[in-house]
């Protein structure tokens, strides 16, 4: 990337941006909370996610080590998700099970792009 380019990109206001955690993309905006897979840290902890795509005024830039931005949050709350009830069952056999399931989740706060 050019000097030129890299300016350019620092002086456009960022619209939004599209991270990866979890192996999902969120589309983010400053400010906005948002509750994805477990990231390791305590409540109030800073992360930084590489960003995939950013758009801006500059126009559209995509693809991670060309992009060169990081997404700064903070996070908010740990905990798990709502159960989720898995019904097996089997016909004629009498068979059946009911398990649950609690997924992990981390609820940030984007700070910066």
């Amino acid at each position: 990337m050019r000097a030129r380019d890299t300016q350019a990109l620092e002086e456009a206001t960022v619209s939004y941006a599209v991270i990866a955690t979890g192996g999902k993309q969120y589309r983010v905006q400053p400010g906005q909370k948002l509750t994805v897979e477990k990231i390791d840290g305590d409540i109030g902890d800073t992360v930084e996610l590489p960003a995939v795509m950013v758009v801006d005024d500059a126009g559209v830039t995509a693809g991670g080590d060309v992009v060169g931005r990081m997404v700064t949050a903070t996070i908010t709350e740990q905990g798990r998700g709502d159960k989720i009830r898995v019904f097996t069952y089997k016909n004629k056999s009498r068979q059946h099970k009911r398990r649950g399931h609690r997924q992990y989740q981390t609820t940030i706060t984007v700070d910066s792009i």
